[in-house]
């Protein structure tokens, strides 16, 4: 399959998730058995009908009104894609599939996140997203970076803008640069 065809389907998958909101168009997208997992927190699903429920009930409905991404880089492959982005929101929901248990904080959250998507044919096989838990709990408020070397929107902030300062969290540690 050419590239170009893997992007379209990539784009098409997520217009169905963040734009429509609608979890049997985003699920048309994928294979008869596929699987989704978000690495950080191990939510997701694998298989159809439990992909289906995880979107409809945990991922798809629960994102905030202003949750969107801003693409960073996208690497293609035979029959991969790796896109790296910031997703930005406000913590205004529940939202199962990566805070699940914290009630809203009412906290806007910038992190960088990479999802590794594999396809067959013409559909979507699985996802795997990644994103640092610690910088998302730093920005809602429930982790201390005053107490630990981790950062919150700073994170994003650098990824989108390489000339911002380095080394922040070595120097608040005393470490010479």
């Amino acid at each position: 399959m050419p590239s170009r065809n893997l992007v379209e389907l990539w784009e098409a998958h997520c217009r169905c998730e963040f734009e429509l909101r609608d979890a049997d168009a985003t699920l048309a997208t994928m294979t008869a058995q596929p699987h989704l997992n978000h690495i950080p927190v191990m939510t997701g699903a694998v298989g159809r009908d439990a992909v289906k429920r995880f979107y409809a009930n945990h991922f798809i409905p629960v994102n905030p009104p202003d949750f969107r991404l801003t693409p960073v880089s996208r690497t293609v492959g035979e029959d991969m894609i790796v896109d790296e982005f910031v997703v930005h929101f406000t913590h205004t929901t529940v939202m199962d599939w990566m805070l699940p248990g914290i009630a809203p904080t009412g906290r806007k959250v910038e992190v960088p996140t990479v999802a590794v998507v594999k396809f067959e044919g013409d559909k979507l096989a699985y996802e795997h997203i990644y994103w640092d838990q610690a910088s998302v709990l730093v920005q809602i408020g429930v982790l201390d970076p005053g107490k630990l070397p981790v950062t919150g929107a700073e994170q994003a902030r650098k990824l989108l803008d390489p000339s911002l300062p380095s080394n922040t969290l070595m120097q608040r540690a005393g470490i010479e640069d």
